[in-house]
């Protein structure tokens, strides 16, 4: 699974900006903005929204970069702007909350932070815990920080998390269970995800995210909720059940009665008979998937 918009609702929303230099909360807040205007980003989106609730002019940019995964750079009025990820920044980062924190840095000095919060889905819980009942393992990939992706983990109950991860890194994590022997499938809504539902051997695109994830799954939840890959899974099963049964009931008449018949021991009206109760056993059978019971 991926986490941001996936098993969470991905609607970031800005609950503090902490200064810890020369420029106050609101300048940072002033320039952040200003820098990440432009993005699509869930978290250039909330800085944005925040600074607009705030009534924070914003600034014109030059020479703005965006290094995916990490962050963007700009020039304003002359200083060159970084806000983006601890690294991106080269922040020494101490604190431990289990939050998400973009840091702002100007002309090379890190000089505050912004932090998030992000909402839960509904169904995320009881749909992980179905998942794990049915023997399915569940991994998560996210581009958060350690302390805030083991704090989701605990939350989601799933303990095979993998953190700080670049977008162009998640469809090689997906190869390498793949090489293990394990059959994966990929759970995603954004741009960044499009590799990795690839990659995967089956790829689950949530409706309500980017025209290229859904363009990349094999399945499509339109609705984007996380019971749908319950639902898909339930369904797999079951499909697979029938198919095992369809092939047993085609091919026991081919077994048995078309040899009787050849040795004399079955009318060939009985034998006919049988062939046709065989494919009706079949279409009856399949059309039973319509009563399995779907989370």
């Amino acid at each position: 699974f991926d986490k941001t918009g996936t098993l969470t609702e991905g609607r970031m929303e800005v609950i503090k900006t902490k200064a810890t230099g020369k420029y106050s909360a609101d300048e940072l807040l002033q320039l952040a903005a200003s820098v990440e205007k432009e993005s699509t980003h869930p978290l250039a989106r909330a800085i944005v929204r925040f600074a607009e609730r705030k009534e924070i002019a914003l600034i014109p940019t030059k020479d703005v970069k965006v290094v995916p995964g990490q962050g963007v750079s700009a020039l304003v009025n002359g200083r060159e702007i970084k806000v983006g990820s601890s690294k991106f920044v080269s922040a020494n980062s101490n604190e431990k909350v289990n939050l998400t924190v973009v840091y702002i840095s100007v002309d090379s000095t890190v000089s505050g932070f912004i932090e998030f919060v992000d909402s839960i889905k509904k169904d995320t819980i009881a749909a992980i815990n179905e998942l794990k009942q049915r023997g399915i393992r569940c991994v998560m990939l996210t581009g958060d920080r350690s302390e805030v992706a083991e704090s989701f983990g605990e939350i989601f109950g799933i303990t095979e998390v993998h953190a700080e991860v670049l977008p162009g890194e998640k469809a090689g994590i997906i190869s390498r269970y793949q090489d293990r022997g394990e059959i994966v499938a990929m759970v995603g809504d954004g741009i960044n995800d499009a590799p990795a539902l690839t990659q995967a051997d089956v790829g689950i695109a949530l409706g309500t995210g980017t025209d290229i994830a859904m363009e990349s799954g094999d399945i499509v939840l339109v609705k984007g909720d996380l019971a749908g890959v319950v639902r898909t899974a339930i369904l797999a099963e079951a499909t697979f059940k029938k198919i095992k049964q369809n092939l047993f009931w085609a091919f026991i008449y081919n077994v048995i009665a078309i040899p009787l018949a050849f040795l004399g021991l079955l009318h060939p009206v009985i034998a006919e008979g049988a062939m046709a109760l065989s494919s009706i056993n079949v279409v009856w059978n399949s059309n039973r998937l319509r009563k399995t019971h779907l989370f």
